[in-house]
């Protein structure tokens, strides 16, 4: 279980990984979007600021002016100065105006001191924004102002080309120098750590300000940027990158942000994790040995009783208390060996009642035997005597008590076999009868090779002779016959004596399906032990049916599957 919560444990670590790179993708590119508009205004807004000059129609037209007089070089001086200063307050993030003329004139706004640098010409800032076509040109974020030498605060600047419209030419251009807090809150909306660094580059891969002070890798200088509104997110190397295309001015801005700032949640989770699985390894551990023992010590105890039961040692019982299914296991052990043990004396007890049975049987064997010579001398007697009736009755009992006193294993007979000993009884019967019981049979021939249980029928005819037709002063009619339907075999024996009434006829047949009934007779073999026996050897489908009317008579089916032919 360890095991398995270490490997979902892992799982669950790599995907929350995974999902959470993905959401910081996904925040970047919102930052990103969402800095892109603030740039967005921020040009637009600038892009305002630098027309409200270059559109000014009195300020070309004092720039136009000659100014050889002196007076008429102060006035226009003043006029321009006004105008600048007007546009100067009208915002409170300007730090200085400077419209430069391309007389070599220049005009200030912002600091009461000025101090123009004289190698502006030279700067690059002045060559861009002199090569622009007329459109605002951003320069970027300095340390300082780039043309007065006492303003030493940041500034961000920005400038556009002053046009005479009527004549279609330049004359000058306008360099506007902002707080650059704006532009610096922008590029912090992109940091996503603490060590994260971002840039804004211009088109040409120049970096226009930098959030750390520094030069970004050379890598990110060439972007795959191709749209003006594309975002580019890439993590490498140990880092994640994202950029985007800034709006209007066609810069770009870069955010570059460590792993170790990235996956600062992701290592407390990990270190949590990791605590979290040594305990439950520990706790696990120590459970496990506490339900080992608990299980382990029943167990071993078990087994050497085990043992000791196979060398045949019953020497009594085991007592144990651990869990359910433990105290279930040696419960059903204990009733095992009680069993075991019982089985054992009933077998030592069988084994004494079947010698003594079979010490019974040889010494039972003596009197058939002295019944059987007995009745064969009387036999002989009668026929010396011609007395030949009684000497056919005495053979028939004579035939009789060999057929049913002769019981093999299994006691199963043919029916043909059947039929001859159920021939000597109707002999005898007959002769008691003295000529008024009329027999009737219709057996087919095939079915005289069918197994039956010994001593089916007799019983059956017996009980009709002494029931049935003994108490009738007319003629008696017994039949036999048989019947098949459906792989059922009926021998039906059919009487026309005295029958029985709807109640005796139910508590006979209670007394057949009762379990456990008592045979009819003292040691005879009676229609319960009949109907028992059927049901032994054939199934519940055996056994008798009897129907019976008073007056009318009494017919009994002796029911018995016919066997499946091959």
């Amino acid at each position: 279980m360890s095991g398995i919560l270490l490997i979902v444990s892992l799982l669950y670590y790599n995907r929350t990984t995974q999902q959470f790179h993905e959401k910081i993708g996904d925040l970047s590119q919102k930052n990103v979007a969402q800095t892109a508009g603030l740039f967005g205004l921020l040009y637009e807004g600038y892009d305002s600021l630098s027309k409200s000059l270059s559109n000014n129609f009195e300020l070309i037209r004092l720039l136009n002016e000659p100014a050889d007089e002196p007076a008429v070089a102060y006035i226009i001086e003043q006029r321009v100065t006004d105008i600048i200063g007007a546009i100067f307050y009208s915002r409170d993030d300007l730090v200085g105006i400077h419209v430069i003329t391309d007389k070599g004139k220049i005009y200030n706004y912002g600091n009461y001191m000025n101090v123009v640098d004289p190698d502006y010409p030279k700067q690059d800032w002045y060559r861009r924004v002199k090569a622009s076509s007329g459109k605002m040109v951003w320069l970027g974020v300095y340390e300082h102002s780039l043309i007065d030498q006492v303003e030493d605060s940041p500034v961000f600047a920005f400038g556009r080309q002053i046009y005479d419209l009527n004549e279609h030419k330049p004359i000058g251009i306008a360099l506007y120098e902002m707080n650059p807090q704006p532009v610096l809150d922008a590029l912090d909306n992109l940091k996503l750590g603490e060590h994260s660094e971002v840039y804004l580059m211009s088109e040409d891969g120049r970096v226009v300000s930098s959030g750390a002070g520094q030069e970004p890798p050379e890598d990110l200088r060439r972007l795959p940027l191709t749209g003006r509104e594309d975002v580019f997110v890439e993590e490498e190397a140990g880092r994640l990158v994202v950029a985007s295309r800034l709006p209007l001015s066609g810069w770009s801005v870069v955010s570059v942000t460590p792993d170790r700032d990235l996956n600062v949640e992701l290592v407390e989770m990990k270190r949590y994790l990791l605590i979290v699985i040594s305990i439950l390894i520990l706790v696990s551990a120590l459970i496990a040995s506490i339900v080992s023992r608990t299980f382990a010590s029943p167990l071993k105890k078990l087994i050497r009783e085990m043992k000791q039961v196979e060398i045949g040692n019953f020497r009594g019982m085991l007592k144990v208390s651990s869990y359910q299914e433990i105290n279930i296991l040696v419960a059903s052990f204990n009733r095992m060996v009680n069993r075991i043990k019982e089985l054992i004396e009933r077998v030592k007890l069988s084994s004494v009642s079947e010698k003594n049975a079979e010490i019974h049987a040889l010494q039972s064997q003596v009197n058939p035997h002295f019944l059987y010579n007995t009745l064969d001398m009387i036999y002989w007697m009668l026929d010396e005597k011609e007395e030949d009736q009684l000497g056919e009755l005495v053979l028939a009992l004579s035939s009789m008590f060999r057929y049913s006193s002769q019981w093999e294993e299994g006691a199963e007979v043919t029916l043909r076999e059947e039929l001859e000993q159920t021939g000597h009884y109707l002999k005898i019967i007959t002769i008691r009868f003295d000529g008024r019981l009329h027999i009737q049979t219709g057996i087919g021939e095939r079915l005289m090779d069918f197994h039956l249980p010994k001593m089916t029928v007799q019983p059956v005819i017996e009980n009709a002779v002494k029931h049935g037709l003994e108490r009738v002063d007319r003629p008696a009619v017994l039949k036999i016959y048989t019947e098949e339907e459906e792989r059922v075999l009926r021998v039906i024996v059919e009487d026309n004596g005295s029958g029985m009434d709807t109640e005796k006829l139910r508590l006979l047949q209670e007394s057949l399906d009762r379990s456990g009934t008592k045979e009819n007779g003292k040691g005879g073999i009676g229609l319960q032990n009949l109907h028992r026996r059927l049901k032994y050897m054939f199934g519940d489908a055996a056994g008798l049916k009897i129907d019976s009317a008073p007056g009318i008579g009494t017919k009994v089916a002796i029911i018995m599957p016919l066997p499946r032919k091959e």
